[in-house]
């Protein structure tokens, strides 16, 4: 079994209620298991800001796929929720799902990039990851802990606890 962290975003269509469907889709994956969920957090779009504020959270889960494997899975259940894939990156939507980490490889490709290329700028990724596994490190070294001891909050907000 593979340890994949899930970040999980949403600022459409009821986002808190997106992110409890995308948790139970994942809970339900074959081949795969849950193991821990971060809170919702709330934060502030990336890109325009002329669009609603984010749901976030983080989903550790072991997983006997294939990192592209568990893309795959992934983009199903995005599909699944109403997401509509564009060409407008930083654009609302219903729901995203994007492997942070995939035990510690490093992929390089099109159309995977492990670890996520955003990691290490990104509060609402770094916040929720660092909640339910602060001792991890990254495969270059850095302390996934100290990333987030030292990232800026950009108002990002802990909105509840997730079981």
């Amino acid at each position: 079994m593979s340890l994949a962290y899930i970040g999980l975003g949403s600022n459409l269509s009821d986002p808190q209620a997106q992110i409890i469907t995308a948790i139970e889709k994942l809970k339900q994956l074959d081949g795969g298991n849950v193991i821990k969920i971060s809170s919702l957090y709330f934060s502030r779009p990336m890109g325009p800001q002329d669009q609603p504020d984010y749901m976030n959270a983080v989903v550790a889960l072991e997983t006997n796929k294939s990192a592209i494997e568990l893309l795959e899975q992934l983009q199903h259940i995005e599909t699944i929720t109403g997401r509509i894939r564009k060409d407008d990156r930083w654009g609302a939507r219903i729901l995203d799902l994007d492997i942070i980490l995939f035990d510690q490889e490093v992929i390089n490709t099109t159309r995977l990039t492990i670890p996520h290329y955003g990691l290490k700028q990104r509060e609402f990724v770094l916040l929720p990851l660092a909640e339910i596994t602060s001792d991890l490190f990254l495969p270059d070294g850095d302390s996934i802990d100290e990333l987030a001891s030292n990232i800026a909050r950009n108002g990002l907000k802990i909105h509840s606890k997730l079981s």
